[in-house]
């Protein structure tokens, strides 16, 4: 995998205002993991178009999600670590 400039965690739902402002500050060299709550994104349709996508599995599983699909690669647990040694820095929404 490449390094990142930013990943940004999401644990909020569409609707939550944190949600859009996480959304709005992506950029092209940033990666998003969905965790919690914000794996529902996969399902509204909301999906960013600039960075790579990733979403935790057991969130995935739990909410009825089945198999993302588009360009979004989902991960285990242990892949958060690894996803957050190679950003530059890390931001929790």
């Amino acid at each position: 995998m490449s390094s990142f400039d930013t990943l940004h965690i999401l644990n909020k739902s569409p609707e939550h205002p944190r949600a859009a402002q996480c959304l709005a500050l992506l950029s092209k060299g940033d990666a998003l993991l969905l965790t919690e709550n914000g794996v529902l994104l996969l399902s509204a349709g909301r999906l960013p178009a600039v960075g790579k996508v990733f979403a935790l599995s057991p969130d995935v599983s739990a909410r009825g999600l089945g198999n993302p699909v588009g360009d979004v690669t989902v991960v285990e647990f242990g892949d958060m670590v690894s996803l957050s040694l190679q950003a530059q820095r890390v931001i929790s929404w």
